[in-house]
């Protein structure tokens, strides 16, 4: 059934990638390279079946093309997926050999962090392969995507403020925060700073008192978070948390966070909608991050990201705009805007023989 799932999600090219004596089981799902070569993280999980494996790689993959392309990205949309748990199968030959598998593409798919990854494991990755991004400082990379994501998170939630409310002041609004990485904290840190009232949760509960002690947030447990009387849902954490059990219980009247694949199916998307609540198409909002390391392949400057990330204020402004001229739904918005972009660059005439990505002002160390 995989090229009929293909054929549906209209990929180009599913790799997998096996090394026994590294202990390597990964997928790297290319899905569209019109407008570029397909740049998107690698996610280390330990799945329960190879088949959720390849679902969750087919399902962000496509995500990455059209997050790629409503950002104003030349890239394309792939995506990489290791079998593994993070905290015990992590090892060097593993990630070389991952590399390895990268470089033989030839640049088709470009990696980064995603999940269960961090910068260290990416130093090994580069060791084998140029095709690389959120490198470390000291190559001349980005280092870790985090804050950067964050904060285009937090220019999505105001332009879906304005939307809502008619005004950016982050400050006057409460938010249930659900999630404490990388993103999940920096984002709490950001609307601290703005005064917001924040309620947090998160399975480590190290990352919940942090949130406490450090940003004055308000714990609650994990499945309380969907009960909060906030203003804002902002799932930072695994998708799919929007879904038949828990929109009944929401009380938010947005939902804007730096998760993935927020709404379990388009069906929820509707009923979102109905409910009066204003989704902010979290592909859309959580693009800080790929535009950060994106910026790697032209030669990196930190000043050029942050102007970058303010873009998503008007990419979100844009999308609201579609929903309302169009009558469709914010997520069907975000899509349309997505698929008229790479429908216009796919009808330019391109040179033949696009070159590989140029990674200027990259240092190369083993």
């Amino acid at each position: 059934m995989i090229f009929e799932t293909l054929d549906t999600f209209g990929h180009e090219q599913v790799v997998f990638c096996h090394n026994k004596d590294a202990g390597l089981k990964a997928i790297i799902a290319i899905h569209n390279t019109v407008l570029g070569p397909a740049l998107g993280g690698t996610r280390m999980w330990p799945y329960k079946t190879e088949g959720d494996a390849l679902n969750d790689v087919l399902r962000l993959s496509r995500g990455m093309t059209y997050k790629n392309a409503v950002a104003g990205l030349n890239i394309g949309g792939g995506k990489a997926v290791i079998i593994g748990d993070p905290a015990t199968d992590k090892s060097e030959a593993l990630f070389r050999a991952f590399g390895q598998f990268v470089e033989s593409l030839g640049g088709r798919y470009i990696t980064a962090e995603d999940v269960g990854i961090d910068v260290n494991d990416m130093e090994y990755v580069y060791r084998e392969t140029e095709y690389v991004t959120g490198v470390h400082q000291v190559h001349g990379g980005s280092g870790d995507p985090s804050p950067f994501t964050a904060y285009g998170t937090l220019q999505g939630l105001m332009a879906t403020l304005n939307k809502k409310y008619g005004d950016e002041e982050v400050g006057k609004y409460s938010y249930a925060v659900q999630g404490l990485g990388h993103v999940g904290m920096e984002y709490v840190k950001l609307l601290k700073e703005r005064g917001a009232k924040i309620f947090v949760t998160d399975i480590n509960k190290g990352l919940v008192d942090k949130a406490v002690s450090e940003y004055g947030a308000e714990a609650v447990g994990l499945d309380e978070i969907y009960d909060v009387n906030a203003d804002v849902y902002s799932p930072c954490a695994l998708g799919g948390t929007v879904n038949e059990q828990t929109l009944p219980r929401l009380k938010a009247k947005i939902i804007c966070g730096a998760a993935n694949n927020q709404l379990a199916n388009n069906a929820i998307g509707d009923e979102v909608e109905k409910r009066g609540i204003l989704y902010a198409p979290d592909y859309a909002v959580n693009a800080g991050g790929v535009m950060n390391v994106a910026l790697e392949l032209d030669g990196y400057n930190r000043e050029r990201a942050m102007r970058m990330m303010r873009t998503i204020y008007h990419n979100l402004a844009r999308i609201y705009e579609i929903a309302e001229r169009d009558g469709i739904r914010t997520y069907q918005a975000a899509d349309r805007l997505a698929e008229e972009r790479i429908s216009t660059i796919g009808k330019l005439k391109l040179p033949l023989g696009r070159s590989a990505p140029r990674f200027q002002g990259r240092i190369r160390g083993h």
